[in-house]
């Protein structure tokens, strides 16, 4: 990242206390999360981890194109009662790259298990967001003995594909670019609802400087056509298994949401025998960015009932 870059980033403890005051969460100092790489089916993998490892463990899955530090402000504050664990998936953050390009379904939730294996971290809940929504529910139904609950933001097995479509256009138009600004003014064309202050930020943990100065993303956008297709693929098969799904489950739908509508949220609730929904005011797809408060607050309530 160029100098000025640099320069027009807050320092983490800024940071920290604006997007808490941004947010309408009361202010706690600053705790990092522990950085770790662990290996697993062959392959490197990057997590972060928060809270004590005796709390009940949590584990967060991005959506596409982000990383796993789209759960900072989540998992800070959810980290005073439980263990929470977010980890960058395959082609994503600062996780290798799949050799093969293998981004089917099945992938991600079998590093999923590989991750809970190695930590044994059952039982435990699943908190997924878009992509790793998906990726948690196919874990969920391959190892039901496994979770303790399950939560998908702002996806489920039926979801608007097409509305993914100005999503899926961002990622490729900035693919390469000469400064972080130019990221930061494009995100905010995508999502204005976000502050360009706290994106630089959020935008600094998925970019990398290539030798000639140029930014590019940590997201690995090979055949990225392809792999949507592998994904949307694995719907089907989900909804014929869904009334298999047996831990207590809550879908989280983003109000202003265009990819999981209000029908869709019911309907993937209803599917399942311990389901239910809620919607969160003033969020679209990006929950955990747009509405960290309301989703902490709906996770600590659904965490109390299980528990």
């Amino acid at each position: 990242m160029r100098n000025q870059d640099r320069l027009n980033l807050l320092d983490d403890a800024e940071h920290h206390r604006l997007r808490l005051e941004l947010s309408g969460l009361p202010y706690r100092p600053l705790t990092p999360p522990q950085d770790h790489h662990i290996i697993l089916r062959g392959m490197r993998f990057h997590y972060v981890e928060w809270g004590d490892h005796a709390g009940r463990p949590i584990l967060f899955l991005h959506g596409g194109g982000q990383t796993c530090r789209t759960w900072d402000v989540v998992c800070h504050e959810l980290s005073q009662e439980y263990r929470c664990i977010a980890v960058d998936q395959r082609g994503h953050g600062d996780s290798e790259w799949s050799y093969e390009s293998d981004y089917r379904v099945e992938a991600y939730a079998a590093d999923v298990a590989a991750l809970v294996d190695a930590l044994n971290l059952a039982p435990l809940v699943t908190v997924g967001m878009s992509l790793g929504g998906i990726a948690g529910l196919h874990y969920a139904l391959d190892r039901p003995k496994a979770l303790a609950g399950f939560v998908a933001v702002d996806v489920g097995p039926w979801v608007n594909v097409e509305a993914s479509l100005p999503i899926r256009e961002f990622m490729q138009e900035v693919a390469g670019l000469d400064q972080l600004e130019q990221f930061v003014d494009a995100a905010l064309r995508l999502n204005p609802r976000r502050d360009a202050r706290l994106l630089r930020h959020s935008l600094w943990h998925n970019l990398r400087t290539c030798p000639d100065g140029r930014l590019i993303w940590k997201t690995d956008l090979r055949r990225r056509g392809d792999r949507l297709a592998v994904v949307t693929a694995a719907f089907g098969p989900l909804r014929e298994r869904i009334a298999n799904l047996r831990c207590p489950t809550l879908v989280v739908r983003g109000a202003d949401s265009r990819i999981l509508g209000e029908e869709d949220a019911r309907r993937f609730a209803q599917a399942i025998p311990n389901g239910r929904w809620i919607a969160i005011d003033g969020a679209g797809h990006s929950v955990q960015g747009d509405q960290p408060k309301a989703l902490v607050e709906a996770l600590r309530a659904f965490l109390a009932e299980i528990t």
